[in-house]
């Protein structure tokens, strides 16, 4: 048999009619003639939909609708009743009921009604399914680190999800994972089961962003053909994420305080107050102190936004993290690529660990989903490093010898000649590549920017180990 439903009747006749419909359409089908056997049979059976008679000889309709709704909260209630009692119907609409059917009804028209019932509640059970696997991706769990600097924004982010009205303002560069974060300060809130609703203040033209926060009546502007919800209004009850607030202009700054100040706004072209109740996060990688006194972010919304303020640290202030990060990203590529990579090489995971990472995390993710890709044995090695990155590691951006490199004893203090100085940099670095690239020669010359012939002729000048040959 198909979905269950429950029929609850005091007439012995319209349980036996609408019980022989229902067998018809594949229902299963259970009855009640009094208000407390329907509420049993609620808590014994757990119907997909209860149709209702308000007219019951031992209790109220509305009573049962109650009991109904505390003992399966998610049921949909269809209410039967006479065509005198239609504005009790409504009323117990108000009170949780799905809808509602006046006798004599069209049995086509009950079918329908239950029937958009059962999807509606199959589409309840999805969104609620939904929201669970967001709010299990979001959690704090996803945010990976171990070092004092991240153990400091765990810290943070636990302080803050204990208020779900305070505004929070997250500062951190490009990369850091500031949308991460205010994804996981909300599904860690009492918000959690509400929308998550989040713009990039630096994506959307100043011209188009006031009707996409705050919506439009018809006829507003020219294209304005029909209303429109805003962001802030679909966010009701729920978040809204700025995300580099630092982008935005002046004009909406100004009408952003005034939501902040009293949380109600007018649609473009509308009079009517609409009030919503969000939590704001705001993020920037700007300065916004020093944007406020150069005049390019409003003083009174940066005090406005600035009540619990967060820190995001940099990759290269927190390296230690760089292998922990290295192989959980791997795992997400994993699952997003269908393809089983098992481990990252110790040479491939020194040069991730040296480098500085300009782009963060995001350039972390970027380098090992590439290469995964080019991974052919479920291993990442060096030789799936990019170029540029790998040259990073040996020779940092400002143009230092990277970890490793000792200058000591090669001065002209320590009666070194020029020659002896150049001679013994060229032979630390082709050696650090060579140890980096698991004594490929092929990649070493490659990074290093020579042939393999030259490589080779230096290697026996500095009286280097040959390691392994790799073929051309």
């Amino acid at each position: 048999m198909g979905k269950s439903i429950l029929v609850v009747d005091d007439e012995q006749s319209m349980r036996i009619f609408l019980t022989n419909i229902l067998l018809k359409e594949n229902y299963s089908v259970v009855t009640a003639s009094s208000g407390a056997e329907a509420v049993n049979r609620v808590t014994c059976d757990e119907p997909d939909v209860v149709l209702l008679d308000l007219r019951l000889p031992d209790m109220d309709g509305m009573t049962v609708l109650e009991k109904i709704k505390k003992a399966l909260p998610a049921v949909p209630v269809i209410i039967i009743t006479a065509h005198g009692g239609v504005q009790s119907a409504v009323e117990a609409m108000k009170k949780g009921a799905y809808h509602y059917l006046t006798k004599p009804f069209k049995v086509d028209e009950l079918l329908i009604m239950i029937e958009r019932a059962l999807d509606r509640e199959i589409l309840r059970r999805e969104i609620s399914h939904l929201r669970k696997q967001q709010q299990k991706e979001h959690q704090t769990e996803c945010i990976v680190g171990v070092s004092p600097a991240m153990q400091k924004v765990h810290e943070m982010i636990e302080r803050i999800t204990e208020s779900d009205a305070t505004n929070v303002l997250i500062y951190g560069e490009s990369g850091t994972g500031k949308q991460l974060v205010a994804n996981a300060i909300h599904y860690k809130s009492r918000r959690a089961s509400k929308p998550f609703v989040e713009v990039n203040c630096a994506s959307i033209p100043d011209t188009l962003m006031e009707s996409e926060l705050f919506g439009f009546e018809r006829g507003a502007f020219t294209d304005a053909r029909e209303k429109k919800t805003g962001l802030l209004e679909e966010a009701d009850g729920g978040t809204f994420f700025f995300d580099e607030i630092g982008d935005m202009s002046l004009h909406l700054q100004a009408k952003l305080l005034k939501f902040l100040d009293t949380k109600t706004f007018r649609r473009v072209g509308g009079t009517k107050l609409i009030q919503v109740d969000v939590r704001i996060i705001a993020a920037t990688n700007q300065d916004l102190p020093q944007a406020v006194e150069k005049k390019r972010f409003r003083a009174d919304l940066y005090y406005r936004l600035d009540v619990a303020t967060l820190r995001l640290p940099s990759l290269r202030e927190r390296k230690e993290d760089v292998p922990l990060l290295a192989e959980h990203l791997t795992q997400q590529s994993t699952r997003k690529l269908g393809k089983k990579i098992e481990s990252i090489s110790p040479e491939a995971l020194k040069i991730l660990a040296e480098y500085d990472w300009p782009g963060n995390v995001r350039e972390l993710e970027n380098v090992i989903e590439r290469a995964a890709i080019l991974s052919e044995d479920g291993v990442i090695r060096a030789s799936h490093i990019p170029m540029d990155l790998m040259r990073g590691s040996v020779v940092t951006s400002g143009g230092a010898m990277g970890p490793g490199f000792d200058l000591e004893g090669l001065s002209l203090g320590n009666g070194k000649s020029l020659k002896d100085i150049v001679q013994g940099i060229e032979r630390t670095l082709i050696s650090d590549a060579l140890q980096r690239c698991g004594g490929n020669q092929v990649q070493a010359a490659k990074l290093l920017g020579i042939t393999r012939d030259i490589l080779r002729y230096r290697m026996k000048q500095f009286e280097l180990p040959s390691g392994r040959l790799a073929a051309v």
